[in-house]
């Protein structure tokens, strides 16, 4: 009996195992066996296998084949495994070298006529990959420009199983040459300078950038509220490698080109008000795929019209919006996805939306607009920093301040220095920005704050929770650090209770 082996990847969320591919070549009716839990593609990879071999020329062993996917406990799904095994199987033939093939890590689906095409996960794949050990990999050739993000690893790329032959004897495969392209940068991009008006919501989102808070916009329509969100990812800090590396590998597992490079701004999620539980969560029956929470990870997770989305599907953020993490379980399998988005959510305040509007007449009744408002619940609500509402603008104030706002570039550096204070406050924790920090290193790891018998009342009267007494702390630490103040004052806990509950509410 002869045998060899081969490396590939089981990918379930972020989380990644290397997975020794074996095959051996025994005596017995011509057949070919595949255990180690496969699931339906991947067990179909044998018959892929077999015609992609028959059709580049080369010989498929006539006797009994068996291939073993170690560890044989874990369930695996996918069809990037095929090159890998096709590979075990040749080397176990002797039609291609048995050690080259045992120190490389391949992905790739093969077609039946020997062409390799492109799968998801290269990025997370090699990267565990490298943490292993393994310093070499064979990719599809449309993927070179994703695989060589990850420093260390001698990459191949590969058009056809011919190819790989070719790269397991030593030959060299010819192919284009890698141009690296930055990420194209839109230079009609929304600024913030276009928003005329609206100047407390303009402050309440250089807050929400600055500190990291979850914020929800409510208002009539064309005030503003889309705008304003759309406008707020411009204001963030670039992703540093870390953050980087980790969206990167989040958007790879969804099948996004990485070719052009690493993600290195923050990405932006506007999932439609008709989005399912398992498109904003995550999904999948056999292979776990991240959500819209997921792919906004170190972003921001914007909901338009957000009692329109099914109660069951906001309810499901909960978790999430604590933890950071996605988690999608399955009978065999519980992938996890990171999801350590910012939140925006915007809302009328009515199915008509002007409710409570001078200048036009709400055609809802009571009951109409309180149902509406319950769409979001309570527990939502409570885990929102910021709420602001918005009022239309005077025609007059318009024409008045067109062209006098300030511009997304001079907010975003407000925005950076803020980040700096908060960075070198929170030097040697696992927290960057005041709104990751928890409540019990809120109330002992950081300088008293003044004023905090403000915090008191609210909680005694009942209009905050203790949960949103630890949110109001921290959007007042990041009021102190966008006006440069060391310590929390009076003022900054005050401002922070207003924007808590809102500007109509809290001036009532």
């Amino acid at each position: 009996m002869s045998s060899a082996t081969t490396w590939s990847v089981a990918l379930v969320g972020v989380d990644a195992t290397l997975v020794e591919v074996e095959a051996a070549i025994g005596s017995g009716l011509p057949k070919t066996v595949l255990v180690g839990l496969p699931d339906t593609s991947l067990y179909e990879a044998r018959d892929r296998g077999h015609a992609a071999v028959s059709s580049v020329g080369l010989p498929w062993p006539n006797q009994l084949v068996t291939i073993n996917l170690s560890p044989a406990s874990l369930p695996k799904t996918g069809s990037h495994y095929d090159l890998a095994i096709v590979t075990a199987v040749l080397a176990a033939a002797g039609s291609v070298p048995s050690e080259l093939a045992g120190e490389v890590v391949m992905m790739g689906e093969l077609g039946l006529d020997g062409r390799v095409r492109p799968v998801r996960g290269i990025l997370p794949a090699l990267l565990a990959a490298r943490e292993a050990g393994f310093s070499r990999a064979v990719v599809p050739a449309g993927q070179v420009g994703e695989a060589t993000l990850v420093d260390g690893v001698t990459v191949w790329g590969v058009n056809s199983l011919l190819d790989l032959v070719d790269v397991l004897h030593g030959r060299p495969v010819l192919l284009p040459p890698i141009v690296a392209h930055p990420r194209n940068v839109d230079r009609h991009a929304p600024d913030l300078s276009e928003v005329v008006g609206q100047d407390e919501a303009r402050f309440a989102l250089e807050v929400a950038a600055a500190g990291r808070h979850h914020l929800f916009f409510t208002g009539p329509p064309g005030v503003g509220k889309t705008m304003l969100a759309e406008r707020l990812p411009g204001l963030l800090p670039d992703l540093d490698l870390a953050e980087s590396l980790e969206v990167s590998a989040i958007h790879s597992l969804a099948g996004h080109d990485l070719n052009e490079g690493l993600i290195t701004r923050p990405p932006y999620a506007d999932p439609h008000r008709s989005a399912s539980m398992a498109a904003l969560i995550g999904s999948g029956r056999r292979v776990a795929r991240p959500g819209a929470i997921s792919l906004a990870h170190r972003g921001i997770l914007f909901l338009d019209e957000a009692p329109e989305f099914s109660p069951r599907t906001l309810d499901a953020l909960r978790t999430p919006l604590e933890s950071g993490v996605a988690t999608i379980s399955r009978a065999q399998i519980q992938a996890r996805f990171p999801a350590r988005f910012q939140l925006v959510m915007a809302s009328n305040p009515c199915p008509c939306g002007n409710h409570g509007q001078v200048t036009a007449a709400c055609r809802c009744s009571a009951t109409a607009v309180r149902r509406y408002s319950e769409r979001i619940s309570g527990p939502i609500l409570d885990r929102i920093d910021l709420h602001q509402q918005l009022v239309p603008v005077r025609r007059a104030y318009l024409k008045a301040q067109l062209g006098t706002g300030e511009s997304t570039a001079t907010v975003a550096q407000r925005v950076l220095e803020a980040r700096a204070r908060q960075a070198r406050r929170l030097a040697g924790t696992p927290w960057t920005t005041n709104g990751e920090v928890p409540g019990a290193y809120l109330r002992s790891g950081l300088p008293a704050a003044l004023g905090l018998e403000l915090v008191d009342e609210a909680l005694v009267s009942g209009r905050l929770s203790s949960r949103g007494a630890d949110k109001v702390v921290r959007v007042a630490w990041t009021l102190a650090d966008l006006a440069g103040h060391d310590r929390i004052r009076r003022e900054d806990l005050a401002a922070a209770l207003t924007m808590r509950r809102g500007t109509r509410e809290a001036a009532a």
